[in-house]
């Protein structure tokens, strides 16, 4: 799968977008364009990209919007903003599944497996917008202390990680609305519900496990994730799941509790990691209460000091033989907020920025083809030879990206495989000169 190969599934996926417009002699821009247009912002991450094709066309005869994305006339941002406000981001969401799907099926995905063969998913819902001064229907709010509303917009941002990989897999996102809630947390449930709905069916066959926090380990979000076919493996606090911690006690009295106790050399100091684990204890004080495992780590140094302790809910039996992985896994979850959201918000891409409110959906499907960029990007890394062999000469993500904003800024390329060419040929190591051979320069 190459970047042209995935740019062109792209530009179809946008050829099929809804055009809201009555019709008529002065359309000049097609919806195609205009999503084209903002995407090829997100993937250069040049918020002036679409300055540099008309002078490039002028100057040197060539158009790297044109040969690079597709595109055939170039809107202005308020000409883009206001063609795509009517679309929803849910005319785009299925081809993030369809790219997680054929990295599936390419073996892109080997290292991420784990637990018998099965991959994990965390979920957790991050705030992409938030202004007292700015806002559009589909934001949600909260009243502030100084008597302001905050409007603000939450994503879930599903995510498919694995222990020890720095690599994640953006999956389609959803999009919290006003009808799910005024505090965040019912926004972020009620939007993941509707996620289990529609996208599940599509990855269970894969064998899943969610990840999460404690927000989601709530008996009917448990139940919805066991009935689409899938495990949960969630963070269980005691002031949330206080029947629960009371069966835990219970077993801790008659030291029932099974324990495994291993010890590791980090370079610096000697820990001691200590694993906890029960099943079939109760989710909830009621009759038709869910069982589940449950397990706990706590970490100490020589001391005795503790310096990490967490504990998790899960579907899965726990074993002494997987009780490690799960806990590993559980604590993977974390992946989603350093690898995932902390990526979109610092490393180029500007989640947070406010790119449009409009007064429909510009602000989510914006946003969705951001996460749409980064997907693109980490899938690049996978499977793209040129794009990985670049990578691998350029010391970060962010200097990759100051020298393609460079080069599309000041040359023109007929195709993604001749930008990429000229770039490993400028990057190839200089040879270095024979001992005793004459300086001819």
């Amino acid at each position: 799968m190459t970047t042209s190969v995935l740019i062109e599934r792209i530009r179809a996926t946008f050829r099929e977008l809804p055009d809201a417009r009555q019709g008529g002699n002065h359309q000049r821009y097609t919806l195609e364009d205009a999503a084209l247009g903002a995407f090829a912002v997100f993937f250069t991450q040049s918020p002036s990209f679409l300055d540099y094709p008309v002078r490039l066309q002028k100057e040197r005869g060539g158009n790297n919007a044109m040969a690079l994305f597709g595109m055939h006339q170039i809107p202005c941002a308020p000409q883009i903003r206001n063609l795509l406000d009517p679309v929803s981001p849910e005319h785009v969401t299925p081809l993030l599944m369809e790219i997680g799907e054929a990295l599936h099926r390419l073996g892109g995905l080997a290292n991420h497996r784990l637990l018998a063969g099965s991959f994990a998913v965390a979920l957790d819902g991050v705030e992409y917008f938030s202004s007292s001064a700015i806002s559009c229907p589909n934001c949600s709010t909260r009243p502030q202390a100084n008597g302001q509303t905050r409007h603000f917009h939450v994503a879930v941002t599903p995510v498919l990680v694995a222990p020890g990989q720095e690599s994640v897999f953006p999956l389609p996102p959803v999009f919290a609305t006003p009808q799910d809630g005024h505090s965040k947390q019912d926004c972020e449930r009620a939007a993941s519900g509707r996620w289990l709905q529609q996208w599940a069916p599509r990855i269970a066959p894969w064998g899943v496990t969610f990840l999460g926090d404690d927000l989601y380990c709530h008996q009917p979000f448990c139940e919805e994730v066991r009935a689409q076919g899938c495990h949960f493996l969630f963070v269980c606090l005691p002031q949330s799941h206080a029947t629960l911690y009371e069966w835990v006690s219970d077993f801790e009295r008659n030291q029932t509790v099974k324990t495994l106790v291993t010890t590791r050399w980090t370079g610096r100091q000697r820990l001691t990691d200590t694993y906890r684990y029960l099943n079939d204890l109760p989710l909830r004080d009621s009759n038709d209460a869910l069982l589940v495992g449950w397990c706990e780590l706590t970490t100490t140094d020589a001391k005795g000091q503790v310096l990490y302790q967490n504990a998790w809910a899960t579907s899965h039996r726990v074993t002494s033989e997987n009780v490690m992985t799960l806990v590993t896994t559980g604590r993977s979850r974390w992946k989603i907020e350093n690898e995932n959201n902390n990526t979109l918000k610092t490393k180029g891409y500007h989640f947070e920025h406010n790119y449009g409110q409009g007064k429909q959906h510009l602000s989510s499907l914006l946003a969705t083809l951001i996460i749409l960029a980064y997907l693109v990007h980490t899938v690049l890394d996978c499977l793209d030879q040129r794009y990985r062999a670049i990578r691998a000469q350029l010391p970060s993500r962010r200097t990759f990206f100051e020298h393609l904003r460079a080069l599309v800024q000041y040359l023109p390329f007929r195709s993604w495989d001749h930008l990429f060419d000229f770039m490993l040929d400028a990057l190839k190591p200089v040879p270095r000169k024979a001992k005793g051979q004459p300086n001819t320069g």
